[in-house]
């Protein structure tokens, strides 16, 4: 059975590309956060942390979406690798994109890992006037009739997004192929779709769901994570609760060109290290939807490789490295 999907906003013309690709003629001395997503995701979030993060909150955010990172991420290994005041926002999903071979001929060591500022969790949610009470109302919809029941998901087969609806599905035995995935650019308009009704649920991150939650316009079926999660979402049951064995957590942080000097990239790892030390950042973070978790230079790049590794086994198990 082919996967049903339609991909959405990932599809890039070469010219399109190229001058996503074009270095930026930006000061020297402006600090910029890129945001490889559309407004309104966790990358979105992780890069308004960021900033929020600096003196006088002086950095500029600037919005580079296509193939779900993998422009942003050539941009800064091709045009732009020596650049000390860019700075790119990752999340698991990067590294999960990484590890199946979507960015290419690429590996973590082609980039400089500043800081992991938090982390976030999985969660699958449906509109507040959805049918679906749980996370078992849901797999059943879907093991009936896969057809009837829309998913939307930042990025298409093999996403992080994807990855969680088949780990799911495999436990409701359900053959994943047989999902109805919406891919788009973004979790922000994953929720969009949502709202307008274009798909019935979504495979998305707690800090995306947390903004529409305090709403009350989307009801959260199950958070990934170990325990229930504080804040907005502090009411809703995680999966394993729900009879599925299924937690993911996603870090979230700051890259940098690989060509940047060893000064310069002490000088944003000290900078994090030091902030990220403070009751005030630990508000901002919470404030962000986002949850304790903080590494910076050796030891995240470390840690990276290693997650890039775990990344890959998931995916093999279902078919989705290259």
């Amino acid at each position: 059975m082919s996967f049903a999907v339609r991909p959405l906003c990932i599809t890039l013309s070469i010219s399109l590309l190229w001058l996503a690709l074009a270095p930026v003629q930006a000061e020297d001395h402006k600090v910029q956060c890129i945001v490889p997503a559309k407004p309104g995701g966790g990358m979105d979030q992780t890069c308004k942390l960021a900033r929020q993060a600096m003196p006088a909150s002086d950095m500029q955010i600037n919005y580079l979406p296509g193939g779900v990172g993998a422009v942003a991420w050539s941009s800064i290994v091709a045009q732009r690798k020596n650049e000390p005041n860019t700075l790119v926002a990752y999340s698991g999903g990067s590294l999960l994109n990484l590890a199946e071979g979507k960015f290419g001929r690429s590996e973590p060591s082609h980039v400089r890992w500043v800081a992991a500022i938090g982390t976030d969790y999985g969660m699958i949610a449906v509109r507040a006037d959805s049918p679906y009470q749980n996370l078992r109302d849901l797999m059943k919809a879907i093991k009936d009739k896969p057809a009837a029941v829309a998913i939307g998901a930042g990025g298409t087969i093999g996403s992080q997004d994807w990855l969680k609806m088949a780990q799911l599905s495999k436990q409701s035995k359900i053959d994943p192929k047989s999902l109805r995935l919406v891919a788009f650019e973004g979790g922000g308009e994953s929720f969009t779709a949502l709202l307008a009704g274009h798909v019935q649920a979504v495979s998305g991150d707690a800090s995306e769901a947390s903004l529409h939650a305090r709403e009350g316009k989307i009801r959260v079926l199950a958070v990934l994570s170990d325990a229930r999660l504080p804040g907005p979402l502090a009411n809703v049951p995680t999966a394993h609760e729900q009879g599925y064995d299924v937690t993911w957590p996603i870090i979230r942080g700051v890259y940098m060109g690989p060509q940047v000097s060893e000064a310069e990239y002490q000088k944003w790892v000290s900078h994090f290290q030091t902030v990220m030390a403070t009751p005030a950042f630990d508000e901002m973070r919470k404030a962000h939807g986002l949850y304790p978790f903080a590494m910076t230079g050796k030891a995240l790049t470390d840690y990276i490789e290693r997650a890039v590794q775990n990344y890959r086994t998931q995916a093999q198990e279902f078919g989705q490295v290259r």
